[in-house]
């Protein structure tokens, strides 16, 4: 059976109810539903983990049987497990809903299964609607799932002819405000940021997420540095609100298992060229920013340096996933063709 163009919208105000939630551990999820004529009755969403999912939450507000024969419309396929709380599957069963139609499958081993459990009870069961969508809202959440380590963004910005800093190594400001602004809002959505030692000392970063008024937006990742090199006492990254961590960087898939267990689940590395093609070279970056602004600097100082590609036949393939025109700069957002 087609999905009518109600359970359509239905799906799209979910992605949207989503967003209400939390990221972090758990999913963001969101659900509508609809009645048999494809009347919206209820909507909810995960708030964060321990509170009610978004089916329940949506089904909580309606009277007890008001459901009964409903649609019911999420972004992500019912839960099939008990956690800190119970499985959705069973509750939308219990509820007496007729129809389930989700955009995502779930891939966890021990909460997926909930589309299975629902034609078992009977209940019709569609999967994969808007799917795109859904992959994009659940994108970091989901590479944790499927790699067991936090979804990493590369970022940097270039000349047009490809250059990081100019030949006695300055590079404030290559970008304008509006790009810088849209760099400073994409660092308040990650859980730790990450440079080099030697862009501490080169350009002493804050390495905060910040507002174009200079002040700092609620959520701050955690800092990282990698090297050797002793952090000065005076340096501004001593200033941030949260206290940052040093690695060698010499093992960078245990450096990423390390802050998933701090609790990191999107990584945001923007520590200059030599970070960012080890992890390229490590084939650990899930998305790549790249800020391309319309100026021309000459010299060797590359944004990317050594990926180990020895010849043309083996470069790293991108999909561009978006064009945006910040300002007089350009961002380009793609990731790897082959998925890590």
């Amino acid at each position: 059976m087609s999905v009518i163009d109600a359970e359509r919208d239905a799906m799209r105000r979910a992605f949207e109810l989503a967003l209400g939630g939390p990221r972090g551990e758990n999913p963001q999820v969101g659900a509508v539903l609809l009645s048999a004529t494809g009347e919206v009755l209820a909507e909810g969403w995960h708030r964060g983990a321990g509170t009610a999912h978004a089916e329940v939450d949506a089904l909580s507000k309606l009277p007890a049987g008001a459901a009964r024969g409903a649609t019911a419309v999420v972004t992500l396929e019912p839960c099939n497990h008990t956690g800190r709380t119970g499985p959705c599957a069973v509750a939308l069963i219990e509820a007496g809903i007729a129809r389930v139609v989700y955009a995502v499958a779930d891939p966890g081993d021990a909460s997926s299964g909930g589309g299975e459990r629902l034609r078992a009870a009977g209940v019709d069961v569609v999967g994969g609607v808007l799917e795109e969508d859904g992959i994009r809202l659940l994108e970091s959440w989901l590479t944790v799932q499927r790699l067991q380590r936090p979804h990493v963004t590369v970022k940097w910005a270039q000349s047009l002819d490809g250059r990081a800093a100019a030949s006695d190594g300055t590079s404030q400001w290559i970008t304008g405000p509006e790009a810088r602004a849209d760099v400073h809002l994409r660092r308040a959505d990650a859980d730790a940021i990450i440079a080099g030692t030697g862009t501490v000392l080169a350009d002493d970063p804050a390495l905060t997420a910040r507002r174009p008024d200079g002040t700092l937006y609620e959520h701050q990742p955690r800092p990282v540095v990698l090297g050797t090199r002793a952090v000065p006492q005076e340096a501004a990254l001593r200033r941030h609100p949260r206290p940052f961590m040093q690695d060698e960087g010499e093992d960078l898939p245990d450096l990423l298992d390390r802050l998933r267990q701090l609790g990191a689940h999107r990584v945001f590395v923007e520590g200059g060229p030599t970070i960012a093609s080890a992890f390229l070279r490590a084939g650990l970056v899930d998305e790549v920013l790249v800020y391309l602004a319309p100026t021309l600097l000459g010299g060797d100082r590359l944004a990317v340096g050594d990926l180990g590609i020895p010849t043309i036949s083996a470069q790293r393939r991108l999909d561009v996933r978006a064009i945006e025109r910040l300002g007089d700069d350009l961002l380009v957002v793609a990731t790897p063709k082959e998925a890590p």
